[in-house]
């Protein structure tokens, strides 16, 4: 059987394009798709793929980060399955596919009954980490794409925050502007429709807002008070 497993975090992005790519090279794979966190294991549909192949089966991938965002996980997880007899093929990092992976460990030197036999035994262990850690490598790149992410996001958040905007606001809300709330105040100090005494061209001057900011925020508070 060939299984093609696709991922994604949230249920609101879209999980086509994987599905797409899977099918456009194996056609008649069977996908099982998930929105699930890629730093855990224990998800659902994954699960559910793991109780049911077997030896011969295949699990296609988009990309390493849909198996795993967690290196030492999905590490472990490839060894498990390829000492199974399951082949994993990356469509985006094929140079770590079992297949690439069980065709560097033929190229082993076989035991020869001699004082030598010490020393091939620690050049194929030798060359079994460095294909292990080409492995280890795609899975860290995984890892460390979804902290930029992470990070990126903070960043995104601290800046629409430092520009005033509402995170996180349902659709049709009004953004805060982070100066709306002292501009107010001030109309309602110095402008003579209010408190004050002072014409709105004055006003806009001291202030120092746009004339239609300043008309928006003198409606609103007129419909407030």
């Amino acid at each position: 059987m060939i299984y093609g497993y696709a991922r994604i975090s949230r249920p609101q992005q879209s999980i086509d394009r994987q599905i797409r790519n899977i099918k456009n090279e194996y056609p008649e794979a069977v996908i099982l798709q998930e929105a699930y966190t890629g730093t855990r294991m224990d998800r659902p549909e994954w699960s559910k793929l793991l109780r049911k192949i077997k030896s011969g089966d295949t699990i296609v991938f988009d990309s390493v980060s849909r198996m795993s965002r967690n290196a030492d996980e999905g590490v472990e997880i490839y060894f498990k399955l390829y000492e199974k007899g399951i082949q994993l093929i990356f469509l985006k990092e094929h140079y770590i596919d079992t297949d690439v992976y069980s065709e560097n460990m033929r190229d082993k030197i076989e035991p020869q009954g001699t004082d030598e036999d010490e020393i091939f035994k620690g050049l194929n262990n030798y060359f079994r980490k460095l294909a292990a850690r080409q492995i280890r490598i795609a899975f860290d790149q995984a890892e460390k794409e979804v902290q930029d992410l992470r990070q990126r996001t903070r960043e995104g958040i601290e800046t629409a925050r430092l520009n005033g905007k509402q995170i996180g606001q349902k659709p049709g809300n009004k953004l805060k502007i982070k100066k709306e709330t002292p501009a107010k105040e001030q109309i309602l100090k110095y402008s003579k429709d209010f408190n004050g005494s002072l014409p709105d061209p004055e006003c806009i001057k001291i202030i120092g807002i746009s004339r239609n900011t300043y008309y928006k925020y003198k409606r609103d508070l007129k419909v407030s008070l």
